[in-house]
C-alpha cells in the first residue's frame, strides 16, 4: 500500500513539473513575481485578489467586405497567422440604411484568446509588434474602460513578424481589447504595466 501511494506521488510530482514546464514564461513570471507587487501595491490579503488576464479578443473590421466576400478571408487569413487560431466571422447586429448594411451580413472577424495562446500572444504584442511600430512612443494609459479592461488600435498587420508583406492584399488595422480580472483601472494598469505594456509616461516640465 505504501509502494503505491510513493509511486502516485511521483506521478502527481511529475505531472505537476510537466504543467510547469508548458507554462508560458510570463505566466509564470506573473505568478511567482507579480501578483506578490500587486498584493503589496494594493494592501491584499489573498493572492486570489490579485488582478489577472482572463483572455484577449482581437477584432478586425472588413466592411468592404458587403461588395466584395475575397477580403474578409484575406482579413481571415491575416488574423490568424496573427493569433494562431481562427476567427469567427462577425454579422451586424442590426440594419442601418445610411451604410446600405442589412442585419447579419459579414463584417468582420474576432478571435478570442484564453490560455496559453493569450499569453503567448501578448508577449508578442509588448516585446515584438509594438516597437516594431513606426514613431512609437508609448501607449496611452487612459484607454480603460473603467472596469480594468484596455483596448488599442493597431494601425497596420505588417508589426506583427508573421505577416508577410509579399503576401497581402492591402494594410489593415485591427483592435485588441486585453480583458482582465481587475476591480478598477488603476489595477488594470498597474497589472499592465507590471506585465511589459509600454505605457507613455506623462511628460514633467522641467
Amino acid at each position: 500500500m505504501k509502494t503505491v501511494r510513493l509511486a502516485a506521488t511521483a506521478r502527481s510530482a511529475i505531472h505537476t513539473s510537466t504543467v510547469r514546464a508548458m507554462e508560458h514564461y510570463l505566466k509564470q513570471r506573473y505568478h511567482e513575481e507579480i501578483v506578490p507587487k500587486l498584493m503589496q501595491d494594493f494592501s491584499l490579503s489573498n493572492s486570489m485578489e490579485a488582478p489577472r488576464l482572463r483572455k484577449i479578443v482581437v477584432n478586425i473590421g472588413a466592411g468592404e467586405a458587403m461588395d466584395d466576400a475575397k477580403l474578409l478571408d484575406a482579413a481571415i487569413t491575416d488574423l490568424s497567422a496573427i493569433t494562431g487560431q481562427h476567427p469567427v466571422a462577425t454579422r451586424a447586429k442590426k440594419s442601418i440604411a445610411n451604410f446600405k448594411l442589412r442585419e447579419g451580413r459579414l463584417i468582420g472577424a474576432k478571435v478570442t484568446l484564453r490560455g496559453l495562446r493569450m499569453w503567448s500572444f501578448f508577449d508578442r504584442l509588448v516585446n515584438v509588434a509594438l516597437p516594431r511600430t513606426r514613431d512609437f512612443r508609448g501607449l496611452s494609459p487612459d484607454s480603460f474602460d473603467g472596469r480594468g479592461n484596455y483596448t488599442l488600435g493597431i494601425r497596420e498587420q505588417l508589426i506583427f513578424p508573421e505577416i508577410d508583406y509579399d503576401k497581402i492584399d492591402k494594410l489593415r488595422g485591427f483592435e485588441v481589447t486585453v480583458v482582465t480580472s481587475a476591480p478598477n483601472d488603476e489595477q488594470g494598469r498597474r497589472l499592465l504595466s507590471l506585465l511589459g505594456m509600454p505605457f507613455r509616461k506623462a511628460e514633467t516640465n522641467v
